[in-house]
């Protein structure tokens, strides 16, 4: 017993299945043959000192009796007990017999590991014990010894059903057909345990067989099993698999086709779009009859000669049939016929044969004939019974495509009423209020479906809600409704964002701060983030997430929806939320793993943060950006407006750190002249001015920072050589006035470097001619911005003032300071 005692422990302990327990003695056997094998050999060839086998002395030695003494002992000891034993046995004494039987048994078990009749022997003593569940293990085992024995494994099928163990008697049911394979009952009841199971391929699988197994005498037992199975197949959407059963069960046994036969072939036939072959199986088996006639007309010119085609229903054909029949007819456009079989139709109450009146109807709204089936569906619309959703829907579509847009959108709004999920119905009633002029119940029509909660777990619900925005979205963006517009996009946008919103810390939220209830962007805390969303953000897929609403719209449908969105708060100066939004995108791995989309996301985070006033913000886009690109003189440009608002000298270091990287760049050497001018280094800033006007010494600008450098290196308190100073300022001020040209700027900045040397009597010439000069015309930027005559005026008035002269002083102020 030792081979298998492990399994049978096991198994008897109830950690491993009757089934598992088989296999692992099958690969245990196997693997035992192949030992066997291999040490044949060494078994044989183990000899004794006097050359004889080993084995061949045990054989010899049993011959002999060396073993006669221990039989004689058990012998004795089973005389002693016979003796002792009373002649009428108590229950206890029973009870100990039945001890010392369970004893014994086992141990010719362990004698005999592989004899079935000591578990069969255990089983029985279980069973009048009551412990039906170990007897059936002890069984089971005493089966796999004999497996053979088919009886057996039958009757252990019927305990184990007794048991609900369904499995297993699928399991012992299988180790019968295999030592009887052909056996009809037993494939059937494997097969019908398989259907309780829901494994409706093996069930159909065994249910073939045992087809091909009956014989032609067993023809209503054929018939019988081949309706259920086109029923299951049918069940299953398995329409072909359905159809070959039928044909072969047609081409069988002819003589045994019933009209529940006839109806359940027609129907698959017509499921199949085969109009033609379910007429055929109709007009050959029910006894309906189709007949083309000649009917000749004369007429002035000619006679010709039309086809009439006339049908015969005998007595006693279903309803059912001969509605199936006139699906065929309409389809296959046999018009004829059906005047008789509609009117024979309408006679029979909607309240009972209200599925017949859908069918038909139906098949004349395939064909297009909407006249036909208005009436149908009318008198269904009407009935109590099939006052149903579905009924009004295919109502609603043909008033709809006979035009009646009013009538049609009565039956849409049923539609939603009866049925508030159909997404189908809500746009077509929303499309038709529309049409109808009444804007606010299109919008209504196209209210949400589902609640926040549904939406998180039910993937489908998701779509359809995605689906029902998207309509949403483009009727309120018709009606310039664009606050309605922005919450449909942000809602649509949250569903597919949700855990990178969380990541980025941003919530969506309902507020009516602008007089009526919209959707809002705001940053929240860490803390305001709920466990569960903390939880949820670690355990989701996005990329699970993306997969589900995709099948609504693709990567890019979602990238142009992004979009969209960020233009539209940026219309309504909602720039607050744009960036909220961008930071939210920039965290949806998506997004940000294309390269491309997340380079023009940060740009659209940058233009959001400079419209939104959020300097510091705005420094973080940029400083990246010219890091990478620091040769775009554009992106210098917007880095010296945004340092220039943004009152914060962290892009100093910044600059001087990233000049050592590329001394030769530009942009650079101005922007640390600049810095270190601001700072007060000036002897800084003049070099770094030099060094670009070496460069560029024809740049006007240059010449008028280094001039402006010496004056204010003039204008210190201890200085040397100021003299010297002052003149090397105004050289370079005057080579600017060269470049320049004589303007309104150039006469300003003279003057300007003047007063703020006191010489304001120079200073006063420089002004009055700047005073007398138009100001500069430059493209893009707005005459008023370019306009210098309100600042000569305001410090000609403080000249002015200082010597004393108000009465000039107010007259300046009055004519260019008036606004």
């Amino acid at each position: 017993m030792s081979g298998f005692s492990l399994e049978i422990t096991e198994y008897l302990e109830g950690k491993i299945s009757f089934e598992e327990f088989e296999r692992r003695r099958e690969e245990r056997k196997n693997l035992e043959e192949e030992e066997n094998n291999l040490n044949l050999t060494f078994l044989y060839l183990e000899e004794t000192s006097d050359g004889v086998s080993k084995s061949v002395h045990r054989v010899f030695a049993s011959m002999m009796g060396e073993n006669e003494e221990e039989e004689e002992e058990e012998e004795e000891e089973e005389e002693e007990e016979e003796e002792e034993t009373p002649e009428q046995p108590t229950a206890g004494d029973v009870f100990a017999l039945e001890m010392v039987l369970n004893r014994e048994t086992k141990k010719m078990m362990k004698a005999t590991p592989l004899a079935y009749e000591p578990f069969s022997t255990l089983a029985m003593i279980y069973e009048d014990q009551g412990d039906m569940e170990k007897s059936l293990q002890f069984e089971l085992i005493a089966a796999h010894l004999n497996p053979s024995d088919t009886e057996e494994w039958v009757r252990l099928a019927e305990m184990s059903l007794e048991q609900d163990n369904i499995k297993q008697a699928i399991f012992c049911y299988a180790k019968a057909l295999k030592y009887d394979p052909t056996n009809v009952r037993y494939l059937w009841e494997r097969s019908s345990l398989y259907e309780q199971l829901g494994e409706h391929k093996l069930a159909m699988d065994g249910y073939r067989r045992t087809l091909n197994l009956l014989t032609p005498f067993d023809g209503d037992r054929f018939m019988h099993l081949a309706r259920d199975m086109a029923k299951s197949y049918y069940e299953a959407s398995d329409i072909t698999a359905a159809i070959e059963i039928m044909e072969e069960a047609f081409s069988k046994h002819q003589s045994l086709i019933s009209m529940e036969d006839v109806n359940i072939a027609a129907e698959l036939y017509i499921s199949n779009k085969q109009y033609d072959k379910a007429l055929a199986v109709i007009t050959d088996f029910s006894g309906i009859v189709l007949e083309k006639k000649e009917t000749e007309r004369d007429s002035s010119a000619e006679n010709t000669a039309s086809e009439k085609v006339t049908c015969t229903i005998p007595d006693g054909v279903p309803i059912d049939i001969t509605v199936k029949l006139m699906v065929c007819l309409v389809h296959l456009n046999i018009l004829e016929p059906l005047n008789l079989l509609l009117t024979t139709l309408v006679e029979q109450n909607p309240e009972d044969m209200g599925d017949l009146y859908l069918d038909v109807a139906e098949a004349f709204l395939d064909v297009g004939e909407y006249n036909s089936a208005l009436p149908l569906l009318s008198s269904l619309v009407c009935s109590e019974r099939y006052n149903l959703a579905v009924v009004w829907l295919r109502h609603a579509e043909c008033l709809k495509a006979l035009g009646y847009i009013e009538r049609s959108a009565e039956s849409y709004a049923k539609v939603v009423d009866l049925a508030p999920l159909h997404l189908d119905a809500r746009i077509s009633l929303s499309t038709l209020q529309q049409q109808l002029g009444r804007p606010e119940k299109a919008l209504e029509a196209l209210e949400p479906m589902y609640d926040p909660d549904t939406l998180a777990q039910d993937a489908n619900a998701a779509q359809q809600e995605l689906k029902l925005l998207l309509h949403r979205s483009t009727l309120l963006y018709s009606q310039g409704n664009m606050y309605g517009y922005v919450d449909s996009l942000l809602t649509m946008l949250a569903m597919l964002l949700k855990v990178a919103m969380n990541r980025a810390q941003v919530c969506l939220i309902s507020s009516s701060k602008s007089g009526e209830r919209h959707l809002y962007l705001i940053k929240v805390s860490r803390d305001k983030i709920s466990d569960n969303d903390d939880q949820e953000t670690t355990n989701c897929d996005a990329k699970a997430i993306f997969v589900v609403l995709t099948s609504v719209l693709t990567k890019d449908d979602w990238w142009n929806l992004l979009l969209k969105a960020i233009y539209a708060l940026c219309d309504l100066s909602r720039y607050k939320e744009a960036e909220l939004l961008v930071d939210s995108s920039l965290e949806y791995y998506s997004f940000y793993d294309d390269r491309q989309k997340r380079k023009e996301l940060e740009y659209f985070g940058l233009s959001a943060a400079i419209l939104d006033k959020n300097f510091r913000k705005a420094y973080n886009y940029i400083r990246i950006m010219v890091m990478e690109h620091v040769n775009k003189p554009q992106l210098w440009n917007i880095f010296n407006q945004i340092t220039m608002h943004s009152q914060d000298v962290r892009h100093h270091r910044f600059c001087l750190r990233l000049m050592l990287k590329n001394p030769e760049n530009h942009a650079l050497c101005v922007l640390n002249g600049h810095n270190a001018f601001v700072s007060g280094s000036f002897k800084h800033a003049l070099g770094q001015y030099v060094q670009a006007f070496r460069t560029k010494p024809d740049e006007p600008l240059y010449s008028l920072c280094i001039g402006l450098t010496f004056v204010h290196m003039a204008s210190q308190k201890y200085v040397l050589k100021r003299h010297a100073l002052i003149v090397q300022g105004f050289s370079f001020l005057h080579r600017y006035l060269h470049l320049r040209g004589s303007c309104q700027e150039s006469f300003y900045n003279l003057g300007r470097a003047l007063h703020q040397l006191g010489l304001v009597h120079l200073a006063i010439h420089y002004y009055q001619k700047a005073l007398e000069l138009p100001p500069l015309v430059l493209e893009g930027i707005e005459a008023d911005q370019t306009d210098l005559r309100r600042d000569i005026a305001f410090n000609l008035s403080l000249i002015y003032q200082s010597s004393g002269n108000s009465r000039m002083a107010r007259k300046l102020l009055y004519t260019y300071g008036t606004v």
